[in-house]
Order: C-alpha cells, then structure tokens, then sequence
C-alpha cells in the first residue's frame, strides 16, 4: 500500500514553536533477525545548509525518499506546520541532501513511516545508501542538542539497527503477548495516551523498552508495551511513537476505519509539545 501525497495545512501557531526557540541550540513490516550492517555509502560532497527559518517558526527537517511511503513525510509536514514550523524535506531526490552542515540551523529532524511489508533493515539499508548519508550526523546532532521525533518505521529506526537512540530499544508490537492488533493490515488500535483510552491509527508499529531517568512514557498498549515516548540522548531528546498520531482522515476513509484524526492529531501535538519543552529541574528530596 501506499498513500497519496497531500497538500500542507496552512500553520496554526500552538505555542510549540515559541518553546523550541526558547531552549534549543508505517510503516514497517517485522524486522529481520538478520541484524548485518549495510555497506556504508562512498564519500559525497558536502550537502548545502538548509535556509535559516524564520524566527517565529523553527526549521524541522523531514526525512523523504525511499525509507518512507508516499505521503508519510507529507503528513508529518502537516503535523509540524499546524505546530508552528517551517518544514523542509532532505533525502536523494530533495534540494537538500546529507551531509556535514545538514541539519544546520534546524531544531528538529524527523524519520517518518515506512512503506507497507519494508523491513526495518531494508529501511535502514535504504537510508545508509543514500549519498552522503551516515548514522553518526543524526546522532551528533541530537547528542548536541538537537531533537528527533520517529513514527513508527522512524520509531523502529531509533532502536537497533537504527541509529540508536533509545535507552533501550524498540520492537514489533503485534508479535507481544496481549497485542490487540495481530497482523500487519492498517487497523485502529487501543492506547491509554496520559491514562485515557484513545484508539490511534496503525500499521504493524513498534513499542519501545526504555528505561532510565529521561524517559516520560506517554503512551501504552493495552498489553502495557510502551506505545511512545519521549527521552533523553546526549543534551538533546528523542519523541517515538508506534501508532500514527499525524494519520490524516483521508488514510481513515481509505481502509473504511471509523475516523478519529482529530484525536489523533490532538496526541501529535502533545507529542511535539512535550518533545520540545524541556522537562522541570530535577528537585532533590531529603531522606
């Protein structure tokens, strides 16, 4: 399956944007057991910066090219636009490309949803291949400070293999013990999001097993797998989420769901918000 590519929303400034500036510097079929590295790509020259964004409105770098399905990276524009951002697309057929000054200038970098039976090593195959591509300018970026938000083949891709971001690692929801959903056609499933029950979009998503300190749990599955989160790499955080809060009502309509996007939107925009405020000192406690 793959979705058709949709117009952007036009910007509704949620505050998001203004938090950012204040503090900052599909999906996938089962993963493989075969965890062998790809080749890495042959050297390219250097990709030009991005165009600095405007100050109201934080430059996001959205991930397009063959790692994600047709409309995927679109809808994810459309999440962030509505938030307050400028979107730019970086990939093989973009004006921006990878490489040393990339992600210059951009606040936030985001791996959106793969296409439907992609594996996640394929994925990641896929992107290492890609010119001027290399796992270690995604990491630096957020160890310095950056953030990376992935939905569901992007939520994959944090883990192993992936760029390791997590403090932990991700893995395919379906095959859990519990799992409501147990195959891998697009269907809606279950999550208490902050404790409320909310049925989100979905196709064969992970969960994640993150642990430690910097991890704020936003959501689970019903079988108590974490559905996303927010944590910590380096000084900078990493938003992932299994289900896809960015699902449009038009992917609703195209698989006969009842259509919830705009709740699900809704848990987007708290996943974006809670992704680029940073949480409260920590308060120490007398014992």
């Amino acid at each position: 399956m793959t979705r058709g590519r949709r117009p952007a929303r036009a910007a509704a400034a949620l505050g998001l944007a203004a938090a950012l500036l204040a503090t900052s510097a599909g999906c996938a079929a089962p993963r493989a057991d075969d965890r062998s590295e790809e080749a890495a790509p042959a050297p390219t020259a250097p990709a030009a910066a991005p165009a600095s964004a405007d100050p109201a409105h934080p430059l996001a770098v959205v991930y397009r090219g063959p790692a994600a399905c047709d409309g995927c990276s679109e809808a994810a524009q459309d999440l962030l636009e509505r938030n307050g951002f400028t979107v730019r697309f970086i990939g093989p057929d973009e004006d921006l490309r990878f490489g040393p000054s990339a992600l210059a200038g951009a606040a936030l970098y985001v791996q959106p949803g793969g296409t439907n039976g992609q594996e996640v090593t394929t994925a990641w195959g896929l992107l290492r291949r890609t010119p001027g591509f290399r796992p270690e300018l995604i990491r630096d970026y957020v160890r310095g400070g950056g953030r990376y938000l992935g939905i569901c083949m992007g939520g994959y891709l944090a883990g192993d293999p992936g760029y390791d971001l997590l403090p932990g690692d991700s893995g395919e929801y379906i095959k859990t013990p519990g799992a409501t959903v147990t195959d891998d056609e697009d269907r809606l499933v279950d999550v208490a999001w902050r404790g409320q029950r909310q049925p989100m979009y979905f196709q064969d998503g992970p969960y994640f097993d993150v642990d430690g300190p910097g991890a704020d749990v936003l959501a689970r599955y019903t079988n108590d797998r974490i559905a996303a989160a927010v944590t910590t790499y380096g000084t900078g955080r990493v938003a992932v989420s299994g289900p896809h809060p960015e699902a449009p009502a038009d992917w609703y309509r195209s698989y006969h769901l009842p259509d919830v996007s705009a709740t699900g939107l809704g848990l987007g925009d708290d996943l974006l918000k809670t992704l680029v405020t940073p949480p409260p000192p920590e308060v120490g406690t007398s014992r």
